[in-house]
């Protein structure tokens, strides 16, 4: 066996075939739910698919308010968005939490084809984010149905299901950019829960209290520039250009920053 080993020309390391990608998103799937925290997160995610929607049925049946498919899926989408972030956080951070970063590269020492198939996983969750939406709103919509026919209706914009789609898809990927630019599990929450809720809160005061601000802030204020779209209905060459302006200061700059610092940051 020493002799084979030995032998010029007996290993062929470069003939080795590399991982495929989709194995590699399978594997970061798997490691959306098979720790503890990703677990409960998820369970908490899909508590709040059921319970949140849940509530509206009872609000709307005991006050016999007129209800559509659309309400439901939109409640479901938009509360599940808030914790799909955390999650695309602990995907990139929980590597180097829990220092699984060193076995993970040496498996794939190509780091960008991880970090390329953590995203890809992260979008995957955010899509049956909104197929368990669709289908809550579904189910809900036909208890409304039963009691109320008359206040029910069946409406399903095409367009709020893509705003809310996109909105909770630019959600994640912000929480994403800010992991892989910390690489710290609760340091990232900590600045994502900032930029996400109250940062713009900081933008309105400051456009309040001066007519140059209020002219310059819609060019850096990523949150605010996504307000049309989550109605989808952004219109205008000027709403384009803020959503593109703010969305590459806060989006696209700090994602490539931070794969730039995954990439070459050192494994301990």
């Amino acid at each position: 066996m020493t002799d084979v080993l030995t032998q010029p020309g007996a290993l062929h390391l470069g003939d080795t075939p590399r991982v495929p990608f989709a194995r590699l998103v399978r594997v970061e799937l798997r490691k959306a739910y098979d720790t503890r925290a990703g677990f409960w997160l998820l369970v908490a995610i899909v508590g709040l698919l059921v319970v949140i929607p849940g509530i509206a049925v009872i609000v709307t049946l005991v006050n016999n308010d007129p209800i559509q498919l659309d309400d439901f899926v939109g409640i479901a989408s938009y509360m599940a968005s808030f914790l799909l972030p955390f999650l695309a956080i602990m995907l990139v951070t929980s590597e180097w939490s829990q220092r699984t970063a060193m076995v993970t590269f040496s498996l794939e020492p190509r780091r960008s084809r991880v970090v390329f198939a953590k995203m890809a996983a992260a979008v995957l969750l955010t899509v049956l984010n909104l197929i368990a939406g669709l289908g809550i709103g579904v189910l809900y919509t036909a208890i409304c149905e039963v009691v109320q026919p008359d206040q029910t209706g069946w409406h399903l914009d095409a367009g709020n299901v893509a705003g809310f789609f996109v909105t909770a898809l630019l959600a994640m990927l912000g929480g994403f950019a800010i992991a892989t630019l910390l690489l710290n599990t609760p340091a990232s929450i900590v600045l994502f829960v900032v930029y996400r809720f109250v940062l713009p809160g900081v933008f309105a005061a400051l456009s309040a209290l001066s007519d140059t601000l209020s002219k310059v802030i819609p060019w850096i204020d990523f949150q605010g520039a996504q307000g049309d779209i989550y109605e989808w209905t952004l219109s205008g060459a000027e709403a384009w250009a803020h959503l593109v302006v703010s969305g590459l200061l806060w989006l696209v700059l700090p994602l490539a920053l931070g794969v730039w610092r995954l990439v070459r940051a050192e494994v301990k």
